[in-house]
């Protein structure tokens, strides 16, 4: 039986990021996929390697490359269409639960129990990982984007900056406080060839 499962994740590449907002730099939500699982990835190693702890970077990862994988249906609504009140937030979770069944559905049986949990649901112990990689990225993107001068994303930007800060997690500083102030300079401070 043919499966299409694979075919509509790469249609993922087509679905814009931040379309309420103006963008110096277009994003897909394929785009956001990579950079949230590498920031997964990242924190998971931080957590490991600097903080003695075990969290299973595999596993997190996996998750972060499908948490966005409904989107291809539903594509990317704004956060503030989302939480603009509570009947909106509950039919767009609906929404949600009718695309990852329909992805599920897609994926052929013998393949069906490692992609179902990844599409259609999250293990809530790892997927603050996840949450968080995500929220990085965003954080990541506004950053970006004030550098280049584009002042649409202030509000985003310290908005991003409390619910970091309100994950409480040391991974998180470690990385806003040793790897985050390199996307404010240019590439020539960077590489240290700046005049």
């Amino acid at each position: 039986m043919e499966s299409h499962f694979f075919s509509y994740l790469y249609r993922l590449r087509y679905i814009d990021r931040w379309s309420l907002m103006r963008n110096t730099h277009k994003e897909s939500v394929a785009v956001h996929s990579y950079y949230v699982a590498a920031l997964a990835h990242l924190l998971c190693t931080i957590a490991n390697e600097a903080f003695g702890k075990a969290v299973p970077t595999d596993r997190v990862v996996s998750m972060a490359l499908f948490h966005d994988a409904t989107e291809v249906f539903v594509g990317d609504v704004a956060a503030p269409v989302k939480a603009s009140n509570p009947d909106v937030r509950r039919s767009f979770r609906e929404i949600e639960k009718t695309a990852a069944d329909t992805i599920v559905r897609m994926i052929p049986e013998p393949l069906r129990d490692v992609y179902e949990p990844l599409v259609h649901g999250h293990d809530d112990a790892l997927y603050v990982w996840v949450k968080a990689a995500d929220l990085l990225d965003a954080y990541l993107k506004a950053l970006s984007e004030l550098t280049a001068g584009n002042r649409e994303f202030a509000v985003a930007k310290a908005q991003l900056e409390k619910s970091l800060k309100k994950l409480n997690m040391p991974e998180v500083d470690y990385f806003l406080s040793t790897m985050a102030p390199s996307f404010e300079k240019t590439l020539d401070e960077i590489v240290g060839t700046e005049p």
